[in-house]
């Protein structure tokens, strides 16, 4: 598998980009899975079901399963997972967009919006190749225009690096 990241502050538009290049991966027959950072807590279990009375139990893990889809929610009591451990958990795919952990040496793009009123990450972190932004960043790096959705996809399969799957 493959993992490539799309790094930004808040309000880039990083979701709204994978949201994007997903089809056009997809379509040219990846299997793609995507990982999520937030800062915020968040619980997609309803307090009074099942699976989070389990947890409310103590539990370290529960499963939730249908014909449709699986989920696991783990409950990280001592400390957060590592990427490579979320990396282990998934189930086979041609290539990963991490979204979010901006301090992760993998290679990312960075979404950029000057609305946001937020600094460029690209000056201190060596593993942003790229910016796709609304404005020029100003230096040597390379720019893709946040509507070029093909170049952009085309720069994700052609930097995404190779991660050893166990």
């Amino acid at each position: 598998m493959k993992i490539f990241g799309i790094a930004g502050f808040s309000g880039s538009g990083k979701t709204t980009l994978i949201e994007r290049v997903l089809p056009q991966l997809t379509a040219r027959g990846l299997r793609v899975a995507v990982i999520k950072h937030t800062h915020h807590d968040f619980d997609i279990d309803r307090p009074g079901k099942d699976s989070w009375r389990a947890r409310e139990a103590g539990a370290a893990a529960v499963l939730l399963s249908s014909d449709h889809r699986t989920a696991l929610l783990t409950e990280h009591r001592d400390a957060p997972p590592s990427l490579a451990s979320l990396l282990a958990q998934l189930p086979p795919c041609d290539l990963v967009l991490v979204e979010g952990y901006k301090r992760e040496p993998i290679p990312k793009l960075e979404v950029h919006r000057a609305a946001t009123g937020k600094p460029w990450l690209y000056p201190d972190d060596p593993h942003v190749l790229a910016v796709a932004s609304d404005v020029e960043p100003g230096s040597e790096i390379p720019r893709i225009d946040l509507d070029a959705i093909s170049l952009i996809t085309d720069f994700i399969q052609t930097h995404a690096l190779s991660y050893p799957t166990a």
